[in-house]
C-alpha cells in the first residue's frame, strides 16, 4: 500500500512539474494612450482611479500579472480570464470600436455594474483592493450611462 501511495505522489509531482513547461503568453500589447478609454472619454480622475484599480487587469493591455499567474495550472486560468475580459471590452483599444460597439459596451457595463457581476468574486478574493463599494458602482454606472446617452463616445 505504501509503495502505491508513493508512486501516486511521485506521478502527481511529476505532472505538476511537467505542466510548468507549457508556455503561457503574459505579454501585454503596447498601449497607445491616445486610443485608451480614459483619454478618449476624458474620464474624471476618480473614475480613472477606480477603473485602473478594479477593471484594467482583465479589460486592458495593462494587465499586471500576480506571482501565482506564473504557476500552472493557475497561469492558464488567469490567462483565460484576461483573454475573455479583453474580448468583452478592452479599454486600451477604445478608439478601435465603432459607435455601435461602444454603445453596446457602455450599456452592458452599466448592467454588469448594477447586477454586481464584475469584478469576479474569484478576482476579488485575491485582489481585495479591486472590490467595488456601492458608491464606486454608482459612480461608474452613472459615468458609463452618461457616455451612452451622449452623442460622442
Amino acid at each position: 500500500m505504501m509503495k502505491k501511495t508513493l508512486k501516486i505522489i511521485f506521478c502527481v509531482v511529476a505532472v505538476l512539474l511537467l505542466i510548468q513547461l507549457i508556455p503561457v503568453d503574459r505579454n501585454n500589447i503596447p498601449v497607445d494612450p491616445a486610443a485608451d478609454f480614459v483619454k478618449r472619454t476624458g474620464a474624471p480622475a476618480e473614475v480613472t482611479a477606480v477603473l485602473k484599480r478594479s477593471c484594467y487587469d482583465c479589460h486592458s493591455n495593462e494587465t499586471v500579472y500576480p506571482q501565482y499567474a506564473y504557476i500552472a495550472p493557475f497561469s492558464w486560468s488567469v490567462k483565460h480570464h484576461v483573454n475573455k475580459g479583453r474580448k468583452h471590452v478592452n479599454f486600451s483599444q477604445w478608439a478601435a470600436y465603432n459607435k455601435e460597439q461602444k454603445q453596446g459596451i457602455l450599456e452592458k457595463t452599466v448592467h454588469v455594474l448594477e447586477d454586481r457581476k464584475m469584478p469576479l468574486p474569484v478576482y476579488i478574493s485575491y485582489h481585495e483592493e479591486a472590490a467595488l463599494t456601492p458608491a464606486d458602482r454608482k459612480m461608474l454606472a452613472d459615468y458609463f450611462r452618461s457616455l451612452a446617452d451622449s452623442k460622442e463616445k
